[in-house]
């Protein structure tokens, strides 16, 4: 298992998780600082790596009146802020080619979107400024997909890849996740990410807006875990009923300490039987 670069931190191949959150979207400086400044304080703790997420454009919405962000620049000055004041990498979703190069000043992780986990052009161009990619396997792809996605950043001379579950269509406005899928895309040599809150996502599912249920996140965060990934993606928020995106979906902050300690205890079992496996 390759270790991936993020900033001045190496993550994957040495067993330990490390975890990707913030809110779903950024929607106030202050907020933002304020998620980042708790999380931080919960992964020291715990001994995890961690890396502060949030969207400056949700490009994808269901309704064109769905709130998306403060856009590229802005959105950089606030990430390129909290990088500086906390002393910790970030990464965020990148939309067109246009966008890698101002986002690649800032982010340490550039982040391809699910619905875009095929489009050539946007991954070999993000690959080639060699910050780590992180590829969110899209709703509709195998996890045997996800190898030729790998190949297109090698290709590019980047391996400093990073894989994300995050759930597969299962009829409409629902979301399933294959617990195959985690040692399928590990074997081909890099970290494996579980998006722990889109999964549990109802996509569309209040008709202009997603739903979510929240109340499985623990759930399929330990049976993940339980099934070997190198790291967790969770979308987290002071007060998700306030939330201007994925509110039902996101894990309270007071939630996640809990949900971390659980994940690190079953992957210290996990690490144990694949030692165990080897002998």
């Amino acid at each position: 298992m390759k270790s991936v670069v993020i900033g001045n931190k190496s993550v994957g191949g040495d067993g330990k998780l490390f975890v990707m959150a913030g809110p779903c979207v950024i929607e106030n400086p202050d907020r933002c600082l304020l998620i980042g400044r708790e999380m931080k304080r919960i992964c020291n703790k715990l001994g995890l790596t961690y890396i502060f997420k949030a969207s400056f454009d949700k490009a994808n919405r269901s309704s064109y009146n769905s709130f998306r962000g403060p856009g590229l620049k802005e959105g950089m000055r606030i990430l390129g802020d909290i990088k500086k004041e906390l002393q910790i990498p970030v990464v965020s979703d990148i939309h067109s080619i246009e966008q890698i190069e101002p986002a690649a000043e800032v982010l340490d992780v550039l982040q391809i979107p699910a619905f875009l986990c095929r489009q050539t052009d946007l991954i070999y161009a993000a690959a080639q400024t060699g910050k780590a990619v992180n590829v969110k396997k899209g709703q509709f792809m195998a996890p045997g997909d996800m190898k030729n996605v790998v190949g297109k950043i090698e290709e590019a001379g980047n391996t400093n890849i990073i894989l994300t579950e995050r759930g597969f269509s299962l009829g409409y406005n629902n979301l399933v996740v294959d617990m195959r899928s985690f040692p399928i895309m590990r074997s081909y040599g890099y970290p494996v990410v579980f998006d722990a809150t889109h999964s549990v996502q109802l996509p569309g599912g209040s008709g202009t807006k997603s739903s979510g249920q929240r109340q499985f996140i623990g759930n399929l965060a330990r049976a993940a875990t339980g099934s070997g990934i190198d790291g967790v993606f969770m979308e987290v928020h002071d007060n998700p009923k306030e939330a201007l995106c994925d509110g039902p979906n996101m894990l309270y902050l007071t939630q996640v300490e809990a949900v971390l300690q659980d994940m690190i205890a079953i992957n210290e079992i996990v690490k144990k039987s694949v030692e165990t496996d080897k002998e």
